[in-house]
């Protein structure tokens, strides 16, 4: 039996409850979670995250988003892919989450004091991904059935418990979440600060570090034109797939030449992707998990 977090309030004489599963490998989740073309939805819902006022003000004041943008999302894209694909570590790394989270507190863009481990606060975090996984995949992956969006449902609250959110402060129901969601964009998420600078294309970007000394150098040359690119791209996929109802929530804007733009850039990812090889269709952590999975005598014959 793996241990639960030693910081957890158990009693000495409390049995340990084993640690959450990841979830199950060959489901929905994860599918999609480790595609690259899940690159181009965490922006959208990164920025819903940081829209709730005590998350955006937690952002502003503790996040390195601003001095080490690459590496923060580095390490942030590592730790979600281990809350999937992790198997014995995504517990480890849940807590580890947690240990991070808990010197952060506040006060709000509406001045309420918060802590970042508050589970209103917390949940929301985790609460972005479902809406924008379906959104977004309407347009690179294609569109889930019923039965399939509740069993994605189903794999991302197992994520919450990865994160040691507690089941009574997660909607158990894909209809309970509904609910939840939409008075959460009606009565907390609004234009923050940071909100707003992630969809703004006139803002200091460093730029990236790594590479060979040639590559580099040719950052270096380049990287006023790459800069403005970037930012425009970035604004444009966060707001385009970002679910429409959150967009409104937000105070983005959105047009109808955007919207065919979009469909245009989607449907060319969405044909392309499937025909890379997999070592460049999955990201790293992924792709070394789908290789032990189809080793295991449990895993199914076809691909």
């Amino acid at each position: 039996m793996k241990q639960t977090d030693p910081a957890s309030p158990i009693g000495p004489t409390a049995a340990r409850r084993p640690d959450p599963e990841p979830p199950a490998p060959g489901g929905v989740l994860w599918t999609i979670a480790g595609d690259v073309r899940a690159l181009l939805m965490l922006p959208a819902a990164f920025t819903m995250q940081v829209a709730h006022p005590a998350i955006g003000a937690g952002v502003d004041q503790y996040s390195v988003f601003r001095t080490d943008p690459w590496g923060r999302g580095e390490r942030s894209l590592r730790s979600v892919q281990l809350w999937v694909y992790g198997g014995d570590e995504a517990a480890a790394e849940g807590r580890r989450v947690r240990r991070l989270h808990k010197e952060i507190q506040g006060t709000d863009t509406r001045g309420r004091r918060y802590h970042s481990l508050d589970p209103a606060c917390y949940s929301w975090v985790h609460a972005t991904g479902f809406p924008v996984y379906l959104y977004a995949g309407r347009y690179l992956l294609r569109r889930f059935t019923p039965a399939q969006e509740r069993q994605l449902y189903r794999e991302w609250l197992q994520v919450g418990r990865i994160l040691g959110i507690h089941d009574r402060d997660m909607p158990q129901t894909i209809e309970e979440y509904w609910v939840y969601y939409h008075r959460m964009l009606a009565e907390e998420i609004e234009s923050t600060p940071v909100a707003r600078e992630l969809v703004a294309t006139d803002v200091p970007l460093p730029r990236p570090e790594g590479g060979s000394p040639a590559v580099r150098l040719l950052l270096r040359l380049t990287w006023p034109v790459l800069r403005a690119v970037f930012l425009r791209f970035r604004a444009f996929v966060t707001a385009g797939y970002m679910p429409p109802e959150a967009r409104a929530a937000v105070g983005l804007e959105w047009t109808p030449a955007q919207e065919r733009r979009l469909r245009r850039f989607s449907t060319a990812v969405r044909i392309l992707v499937p025909l890379l090889p997999e070592r460049l269709r999955y990201l790293p952590l992924a792709r070394e998990a789908r290789a032990r999975w189809r080793g295991s005598p449990a895993a199914p014959t076809h691909p």
